[in-house]
């Protein structure tokens, strides 16, 4: 077995630490991602959650760093670095490598914001509401933005366009240079979750019920749909169809061509909400439920392909590769499907609970635990054959 790197105090104990990740090849992450990058929320603006690449048998841990009080956020890989922000305000970035600490930064406040990365500066939001651009070699201060309250949601960005919501009620387009606002467009609730971005609209759900599609040009509302329920998930947008779970129990389908629900999928016996962002791939709309349950759908009619049974509720939102899913629940359980018919392919059972969803690139998987832990996997290595 590998020895794990340790970089801040910890004990890595397989019986109770989070065994996660696994080695990818390069990535189809969307407009904004570099090839061996997984630079913001589920990879990439459309926020489909797909990673291209083989998926090791047997995921191998290689080093090991603690962040205090816990972490929620999802990490980002970008240029042979982590950079992860935790409960106690402290956000680092990391050696992808290794593991060692490159630089901290205190915010003094809950870190639930996922980070973005792009030219040369790492994005993220903080429970006061404030936005934070820091020069991602150095860790140093380019601009904070303050909305008027908490940042929840990880910022996305398009062209000139850095987009974030708040609990403010109000989305947000900055300028990624200097954090000039360049609009904003009020909502009915707070927006929780990270805006998708495609087809030079940014679409937005929240907590007033509504789908709204915002002209990422100059931020006038083209369309809007009522969902019907709060929604804290992230959208994921592909082939001009939406998709997101919502409080009410149910994944929506979203024409938006037609700017219409296309279908509606709850289902028929557990009746629990959906806070985990889904995957879209091959078909299929995967996401986890609060039901402690995975539900594969059609992406043309909502209908389920398949469900799995897991042992909590599922925060974490699953990431595809190939034709296989990593899920992982709130008991610590971590698992790979089988995208065709949801069948178990391996498993561990670490026992910390998992929120945050996994970030691949360049022949590493990093997860976060909600104790703190942010762990990376590769490829175990082969054995030399004996002399």
């Amino acid at each position: 077995m590998i020895p794990i790197q340790k970089t801040s105090p910890s004990r890595f104990a397989p019986a109770s630490a989070v065994l996660v990740l696994f080695a990818l090849a390069p990535l189809a992450l969307g407009t904004a991602a570099v090839a061996d990058d997984w630079p913001q929320f589920r990879g990439g603006p459309t926020q489909v959650g797909v990673a291209q690449g083989p998926l090791p048998a047997k995921p191998t841990p290689v080093w090991t760093y603690d962040l205090p009080e816990g972490v929620e956020a999802t990490p980002a890989i970008a240029q042979g670095k982590v950079y992860a922000g935790g409960l106690s305000g402290r956000f680092v970035a990391l050696d992808l490598a290794n593991g060692k600490e490159l630089w901290r930064y205190e915010t003094g406040e809950e870190i639930k914001s996922s980070p973005l990365v792009s030219g040369g500066v790492v994005y993220f939001g903080d429970e006061l509401g404030k936005l934070h651009a820091l020069d991602a070699a150095t860790g140093e201060v380019v601009f904070t933005f303050e909305a008027e309250s908490s940042i929840t949601g990880g910022p996305n960005l398009a062209g000139p366009c850095l987009v974030v919501g708040a609990y403010d009620n109000f989305i947000y387009c900055l300028d990624p240079k200097t954090g000039a606002e360049r609009w904003k467009q009020e909502t009915e609730g707070y927006v929780h979750g990270t805006p998708a971005i495609a087809d030079g609209k940014v679409m937005a759900s929240g907590c007033d019920g509504l789908l709204r599609l915002i002209s990422l040009e100059d931020g006038k509302e083209t369309a809007q749909l009522q969902i019907g329920s709060y929604v804290a998930a992230s959208p994921a947008v592909l082939d001009g169809r939406l998709y997101v779970g919502t409080f009410d129990h149910e994944v929506i389908g979203v024409d938006l061509g037609k700017a219409e629900v296309a279908w509606r999928y709850k289902h028929p016996e557990r009746e629990f909400p959906f806070y985990s962002s889904p995957a879209v791939h091959d078909g299929r709309v995967i996401v986890g439920g609060r039901d402690k349950m995975v539900h594969a759908l059609d992406t043309a009619t909502g209908k389920a392909h398949w469900t799995h049974a897991m042992r909590a509720r599922v925060e974490a939102s699953p990431v595809v590769v190939g034709d296989r899913v990593v899920v992982a629940d709130q008991s610590g359980l971590l698992q790979i499907l089988s995208v065709t018919d949801g069948s178990v392919q391996w498993e561990m059972e670490p026992g910390d609970g998992i929120a945050a969803s996994p970030a691949i690139a360049d022949g590493r998987m990093v997860i976060a635990t909600d104790t703190g832990k942010i762990f990376a996997f590769a490829q175990r290595p082969s054995r030399s054959p004996a002399p």
